[in-house]
């Protein structure tokens, strides 16, 4: 499990990190926006595909909800660009391979797959509201269908 201890109402970590274009996208410069901020483990692989393309099909929700869609990995701006061309994807991907960020948001540390134990990325997801605060929090995801049921708390919390 991740070693931060995020929970809905505290503040979200702050980060500074490079998207595919190499811009750095900092959580104060998108203070009074909504943001969805998701984690996950590599640029092109199956799960992470079917997530960044689910997410990308939704972007005109998100939108029409005020909410800006960030996804973060370990892999490079060049990486990410990649795999934006190659998918279409709309979304905008941030580089953190000092595992940083993920780490301040639970989404770097130990996870066991096909019976062994290794560190790396926890896929998961949170929402920040326009105060910077965490709105929501998906501490592990499966991939296939989670932009709709994040799509969907979001629609609740704005509407709250």
């Amino acid at each position: 499990m991740g070693t931060s201890k995020l929970s809905v109402g505290s503040a979200a970590p702050d980060f500074s990190l490079p998207d595919q274009d190499g811009t750095k996208v900092t959580l104060k410069g998108l203070a009074g926006r909504w943001v969805v901020l998701y984690f996950y483990p590599k640029d092109d692989t199956p799960g992470c595909t079917t997530e960044a393309c689910e997410f990308t099909d939704s972007i005109a929700a998100f939108a029409g909800l005020d909410a800006v869609v960030l996804g973060c990995s370990p892999d490079s701006p060049g990486s990410h660009l990649r795999f934006v061309a190659k998918h279409g994807l709309k979304l905008r991907l941030l580089s953190d391979p000092e595992h940083a960020v993920l780490a301040a948001y639970g989404a770097w540390g130990e996870k066991t797959m096909y019976g062994r134990t290794t560190q790396g990325v926890i896929r998961s997801t949170v929402i920040i509201d326009p105060n910077g605060r965490v709105a929501a929090h998906w501490p592990t995801v499966k991939a296939a269908g989670h932009a709709a049921e994040v799509a969907a708390r979001l629609a609740e919390l704005r509407g709250a």
